[in-house]
C-alpha cells in the first residue's frame, strides 16, 4: 500500500547555502516568500532589523494553514504583538533559521500541506 506521491507538485527548494536559496532550477539572492500553493514573490527586507509588522500582515493575506517564518543564519523571533494579524485569521506560524525553514517547507510542501515559508537572505 503507498501512502505518499513518489512526487510533489509543490515548488521545491532544491538547495541552500550562506546568502542564496535554489527554487527549482532557479537561483535567488535576497528575501522571498514561497507557497506549496505555487506563490513565489520577493520579500521586501534584507535584515532583520528591516522587519515591520507590515510583513507579517502581508502574510496573513495568503491563503496557508501554516507560515514558516526564516529568520536568517540563527534564529530570531519578532515581537508576538506582530503576529496578530496571522493569529486572527488561524494561521500557524514557526519561527527557525532560514536553513531549517528551507527543510521544513519541503517536507510540509511534499506532504501536500498548504505551508508558505518567507524566508530571510541577509
Amino acid at each position: 500500500m503507498k501512502f505518499q506521491p513518489d512526487r510533489s507538485e509543490a515548488q521545491t527548494i532544491r538547495g541552500y547555502g550562506p546568502g542564496w536559496i535554489a527554487i527549482e532550477q532557479e537561483k535567488y539572492t535576497h528575501s522571498l516568500i514561497i507557497s506549496s500553493q505555487g506563490l513565489l514573490q520577493d520579500w521586501n527586507c534584507q535584515r532583520f532589523e528591516d522587519l515591520t509588522p507590515a510583513h507579517f500582515a502581508a502574510l496573513a493575506e495568503i491563503p496557508a494553514e501554516l507560515v514558516l517564518f526564516g529568520s536568517g543564519a540563527r534564529n530570531r523571533f519578532v515581537s508576538p504583538a506582530w503576529l496578530r494579524p496571522l493569529m486572527e485569521k488561524g494561521i500557524g506560524l514557526e519561527t527557525m533559521d532560514t536553513q531549517a525553514a528551507c527543510r521544513t517547507y519541503n517536507i510540509l510542501a511534499g506532504e501536500g500541506r498548504n505551508v508558505v515559508a518567507a524566508l530571510l537572505l541577509e
